[in-house]
């Protein structure tokens, strides 16, 4: 984050693109996405009740083929984009996630990881999933 520190000047504060570098991984982090051996995780645990939207809304995003989409959110879900997949947070009694395929197939895992093939899928923006819900019960969340 110091890389546009002046020899002659002590540690100076990140520069634009530095800050938003570390913006986007903080944000990331928040949104609790990791990758633990191969696998996506999906653990929000440092995400805010009052980063939901209450009621229902469409979320933009553009998707692989750099066309304007819209997901359509229900309220108490969040939405956002990883790897350019859309993401639905939703708030319910269960912990689960499930995968729609651009073939028209689902996938449903309990718990908040995917399996290493699915993942990968997604890390290489295949454009096999099509969007990814993860359910999250309201206990996990901050207030």
């Amino acid at each position: 984050p110091y890389s546009h520190t002046p020899w002659h000047r002590g540690a100076q504060q990140p520069g634009m693109t530095g800050q938003v570098k570390e913006d986007v991984l903080v944000r990331f982090g928040e949104l609790g996405i990791s990758m633990e051996e191969g696998r996506l995780r999906f653990d929000p645990f440092l995400l805010k009740r009052s980063e939901f939207i209450s009621e229902a809304a469409s979320f933009e995003y553009y998707g692989l083929d750099y066309q304007r989409r819209e997901l359509e959110l229900t309220g108490n879900a969040l939405g956002f984009t990883c790897c350019q997949v859309p993401v639905k947070y939703t708030i319910r009694e269960e912990e689960s996630l499930k995968l729609e395929f651009a073939d028209g197939s689902s996938l449903k895992f309990n718990g908040k990881e995917l399996d290493e093939a699915n993942s990968m899928e997604i890390f290489k923006r295949s454009g096999k999933v099509k969007s990814i819900s993860v359910s999250l019960k309201e206990s996990s969340l901050r207030s």
